[in-house]
């Protein structure tokens, strides 16, 4: 009987065993992230022109900025992923500076920047990701918290998404939500400071210490904003098809609704029947921009990839935007990845926008006293815009290169140059560099 028995006990351990096994395989599945990533990006933008909004649509457009921003992506375990985007833009602007146009030791002029410290400031942003990949990998959940922030500005941002594929993950429906609570701290234009509720107007100190010409009964129509608040809110849905073992599509929708604030407060406005006042050789703002305090925008588009051998990938892209404004739009754009070896990839790309003007906008001057929403930010105006670029990008397939426990993953360098024909013109230069932590 013993034998017997041992032999019953040795089939019992083997049937847990195998039970343990299949359990085993039937509960396996990939990390969604295997290890650590961090990307460290940074690029460096520069535009020129002589429409700057902050003297009225006329006057230098010179800018430069300088971003820095760390993407750090953490596993948690084998579905939850922590990401932390933290960046900070640097930026020094001609437009910017001539808020105060008078700070500097040269007169003040509209197509030249003013020497004093208004031009110069810092953005910075933080924001905190989550996500979570259910078992079978046919759902994703995302959430995210955001603060950015400025010398005259502060938004918090809350967004999340939900992602379901079906059809063997041939199909992806996904749905996207965000809102945005932002903060203006108005910065006026100088010369309209003294006429803010309780200020001295024409009486101000300001005005007699600088000499006016032109008319001298300089009174503008000017009234500080009652409040500085501006939220945005917006929901987008995207649908993916695998069309063909080498054509892939997408159909992207947004609606966005904005209240609030919409307007910038130091960009002036200039009527064209009013009486011109100087100081110096800047035409001293009649009031600021003013726009109504609600906003809704619809984008429609879609995605066209196509596969077209080992060697060559195209991308294609088209929107449709519109909004309660007046504007609409419509951007095209064409990628071309060429794969010129294992490692190394090369992507021109090409990129037309054009819009119709919004209805409050008008030239310098052009706009009246009588209008109740006026604005001459050229970002409103009826233009187009052609985009050219062309990018790099090395892929350490094995992450040969390490240093210590970090290995390189990609490196993508890109330069594109934009062109309005408003007479804008601008620069811009981005490098990124991946990495893998063990």
């Amino acid at each position: 009987m013993r034998p017997k028995k041992q032999h019953v006990v040795l089939v019992g351990l083997l049937c847990l065993l195998s039970i343990g096994v299949l359990e085993a395989q039937e509960t396996y599945k990939k990390r969604v992230l295997e290890s650590a990533e961090v990307s460290f990006l940074s690029s460096y933008y520069t535009q020129d022109g002589n429409n700057a909004a902050v003297s009225g649509g006329i006057g230098t457009e010179e800018l430069t900025d300088a971003t820095g921003t760390f993407v750090v992506s953490i596993p948690l375990n084998d579905d939850d992923v922590v990401t932390v985007d933290a960046g900070i833009s640097a930026y020094t602007s001609a437009s910017s500076s001539n808020v105060n146009p008078f700070d500097g030791s040269d007169p003040a002029n509209a197509f030249q920047a003013s020497s004093g410290a208004s031009g110069n400031d810092i953005w910075s942003n933080v924001t905190l990701g989550y996500s979570h990949t259910s078992d079978d990998r046919n759902s994703i959940w995302t959430a995210k918290l955001a603060v950015a922030t400025e010398y005259d500005y502060f938004s918090l941002g809350l967004g999340g998404s939900f992602t379901k594929l079906f059809n063997e993950k041939n199909t992806e429906l996904g749905i996207n939500t965000n809102i945005y609570l932002d903060k203006w701290n108005a910065i006026y234009p100088t010369e309209l400071r003294p006429f803010k509720s309780g200020g001295e107007g024409i009486d101000d100190p300001f005005f007699s210490v600088n000499t006016i010409s032109g008319d001298p009964n300089y009174d503008p129509s000017f009234t500080a904003f009652e409040k500085e608040n501006r939220n945005s809110y917006s929901l987008g849905v995207t649908l993916s098809q695998i069309l063909s073992t080498k054509l892939q599509g997408i159909l992207l929708a947004d609606m966005v609704l904005q209240k609030g604030l919409l307007s910038t407060p130091f960009q002036r406005v200039y009527f064209g029947d009013v009486a011109d006042s100087f100081i110096e050789n800047f035409h001293l703002a009649d009031d600021v921009e003013r726009l109504p305090d609600s906003r809704r925008k619809v984008a429609i588009g879609g995605r066209l990839n196509y596969y077209l051998n080992e060697i060559v990938i195209i991308r294609s892209y088209y929107r449709y935007y519109s909004d309660d404004w007046g504007i609409s739009s419509h951007t095209a754009n064409l990628e071309i990845p060429v794969k010129i070896s294992a490692s190394f990839t090369l992507y021109p790309s090409y990129r037309y926008y054009t819009q119709t003007a919004a209805d409050y906008f008008s030239v310098y001057e052009g706009n009246l006293s009588s209008d109740v929403y006026y604005t001459s930010d050229y970002d409103l105006s009826e233009y187009n815009a052609n985009q050219f670029g062309m990018g790099i990008t090395y892929t350490d397939i094995f992450t040969k290169l390490r240093i210590w426990k970090v290995g390189l993953k990609q490196i993508d360098l890109k330069f594109d140059h934009y062109k309005r024909n408003s007479g804008l013109n601008a620069n811009i230069g981005s490098l990124a560099f991946t990495f893998l932590m063990d």
